[in-house]
């Protein structure tokens, strides 16, 4: 039943509308008592004639009543009159953001403002427990002095009754809107794929729905729509981003932010919210970063490995960042042969050319050779069976790897032809690499050595005192290495002088030193980069 200006709920009496959605009309109000403008919802019947949900209902108004915080939207009571319930809530004037959006996307600076202050609401109530389900642009109203507050927040959960009871059913955009398509649609878009699947869900829903308000605020672009709710649905469960959408030159560290917020598993998304503000905040404090490389597209078979990721990576960065050339960015996926999978994650995985036009890459059934312009990969003669740490020459002509047991240092012909061993070792080797100077560097134990990729007697370079070498790489010049020792549970990544005794190391492991001066390596799951002087021995800045 819609309320005419001039109805007294209690002490309120009723002035306008304000709006409707899902959970039910909202108008404006005038607190006689206390002499001020409130916000009056009216709730749907059906929840009056539940008294479990009702029950459950209030007990969520009064958790929520106890939110204090400068961007929720404060709640002052629930109450009844004549059998309707309604609550009156804080008035908020203003705009809501998806009002706000309808001009098209925000200028990243003030998105990542906005952002903050809804982390901050999420952040607030995730830490009493209350879960928001049901966050998007018309639950957000911002004042035209740029404060934000999030509107509805836990309501979902309240209106979703038992909440062991994780079916669609249960959803309340659903349950409670199946005839007005516009809020279906406008719900749907913004569930996680949890919710969309009927699963149960917890404060990393919201974490989902952050991520799909952030990139609709960089893009002006809902990231899921379609004629239908089921199609909509479909794109939250099956479809991926469409990332080139996101402004040009955004900071690195948002991309993978919204890549966090949007992982379609909840265990690979982020787990708190307060991370992501923390990402903000660096970005707010530092906007110039690292220059993107180029984004290579997923695999069809995923790598899952952070040693192949930073030496795929290494390859790109190195392409792309060769001054004599313009960049070049090249996508594609590959799927492997038959039931093959990559080999020794340990070990490189993955090498990329010189000149960045073909790229060999380790599997189960052998080493396959793939131009970037050719559509299919061929195996390299000779390695039909299982090698490790796979390097290509400066010239692309030989492929360097070490035997399945990590005893042997051999290279082979790239069109054919027989093995060269290089060296042998008694211990296991721990991986090498093959320098633009025709070196091969690799370590043995807590030692690193190098010999001659033409053969020859290897060379001691260093001992380490730190623990074992990992991945040792000699630095342009030969006059460091650098490489990655085990730390406790983690990695270390130490670049070691080899002229006098300065050594610089930092958190982050399966390191890579690019031509362009930065030094790339993975750390808890993520790709970093960071800049480090040869001249003066330093790093430079902080990790991106």
């Amino acid at each position: 039943m819609a309320l005419t200006p001039g109805t007294h709920l209690g002490p309120y009496e009723i002035t306008g509308p304000l709006g409707a959605g899902g959970m039910g009309e909202v108008y404006r109000a005038a607190d006689t008592k206390l002499g001020r403008e409130v916000a009056i919802k009216t709730l749907p019947s059906a929840l009056a004639k539940e008294p479990d949900r009702l029950a459950r209902f209030e007990r969520e108004a009064k958790l929520l009543a106890a939110l204090n915080h400068a961007n929720i939207g404060a709640i002052y009571g629930l109450d009844e009159h004549e059998g309707m319930l309604y609550l009156a809530m804080e008035l908020i004037e203003g705009e809501t953001l998806e009002e706000k959006l309808k001009n098209g996307p925000l200028p990243v600076e003030d998105a990542l403002r906005l952002a903050l202050q809804i982390i901050e609401a999420l952040e607030a109530a995730h830490d009493k427990g209350v879960v928001h389900r049901d966050l998007k642009p018309a639950n957000i109203m911002v004042n035209s002095s740029g404060q934000l507050k999030v509107l509805d927040f836990g309501l979902a959960k309240a209106f979703s009754g038992d909440p062991n009871q994780a079916t669609p059913a249960h959803s309340p955009a659903l349950s409670l809107a199946m005839t007005q398509q516009g809020l279906i649609l406008g719900t749907a878009g913004y569930m996680s794929p949890e919710q969309a699947s009927g699963q149960a869900t917890d404060q990393r829903a919201d974490i989902w729905a952050f991520g799909v308000v952030l990139y609709e605020m960089l893009t002006g672009l809902p990231l899921f729509s379609g004629e239908s709710v089921p199609h909509i649905l479909a794109g939250v469960l099956r479809s991926e981003p469409v990332w080139h959408k996101l402004p040009k030159n955004l900071h690195p560290r948002l991309k993978l932010l919204l890549e966090r917020c949007l992982a379609k598993q909840p265990r690979n998304r982020l787990h708190a919210i307060a991370d992501a503000r923390i990402e903000i905040e660096a970005v707010l404090a530092s906007p110039h970063a690292v220059p993107e490389a180029p984004q290579a597209r997923r695999s069809i078979v995923p790598f899952g490995v952070a040693a192949v990721l930073v030496a795929a990576a290494a390859g790109a960065f190195s392409w792309r960042l060769k001054p004599a050339e313009p960049a070049q960015v090249v996508r594609f996926g590959q799927e492997l042969p038959g039931t093959s999978q990559f080999r020794n994650p340990n070990f490189l995985t993955v090498a990329v050319a010189a000149d960045g036009r073909s790229v060999a890459y380790n599997t189960s059934a052998g080493v396959y050779l793939r131009a970037v312009d050719q559509a299919d990969a061929r195996l390299v003669p000779g390695t039909v069976g299982p090698v490790n740490n796979v390097m290509l020459s400066p010239d692309g002509k030989w492929l360097g790897y070490l035997d399945s047991a990590g005893l042997q240092l051999s290279k082979l012909p790239i069109d054919g032809g027989g093995a060269v061993t290089l060296t042998g070792t008694s211990t296991i080797f721990n991986g090498a690499t093959w320098t633009e100077n025709d070196w091969v560097v690799y370590s043995e134990g807590t030692s690193v050595f190098r010999v001659s990729a033409n053969g020859g007697e290897p060379e001691m370079l260093l001992e380490s005192s730190t623990g074992t070498v990992l991945q040792p790489q000699l630095l342009p010049g030969g006059d460091a290495v650098l490489y990655s020792t085990q730390v406790g549970t983690g990695l270390l990544t130490v670049i070691r002088s080899l002229k006098d005794d300065r050594e610089v190391s930092f958190p982050g492991g399966w390191s890579r030193y690019l031509p362009s001066g930065y030094v790339i390596y993975s750390s808890n799951q993520s790709l970093f980069a960071r800049r480090f002087d040869a001249s003066a021995f330093a790093l430079i800045g902080g990790p991106v």
